[in-house]
């Protein structure tokens, strides 16, 4: 899967997560979840459980400990595809 695409998907799981809109906007791959996007942590299972459903691909605890950035999701996701 082309990782564009994957941008795109990630970015429309995370549209209900993050506080300001206006810093989804912004957000790159090197853009943090928890401290860019002041997504909660305990709202980051919720995304890492739409991903999987989204991509159809199974994330273990450990894998999802080492997600921080948007690129960490997007290099799990390719990784898996």
């Amino acid at each position: 899967m082309e990782e564009k695409v994957v941008l795109e998907k990630v970015m429309e799981i995370l549209k209900p997560y993050v506080r300001e809109p206006e810093d989804l906007k912004n957000a790159t791959k090197e853009t943090d979840i928890l401290n860019d996007l002041k997504v909660n942590s305990s709202r980051l299972v919720d995304i890492i459980l739409a991903i999987e459903d989204e991509f159809d691909i199974e994330v273990s605890d450990d894998e999802a400990d080492e997600v921080q950035t948007i690129g960490d999701v997007i290099s799990l996701i390719v990784g898996k595809k």
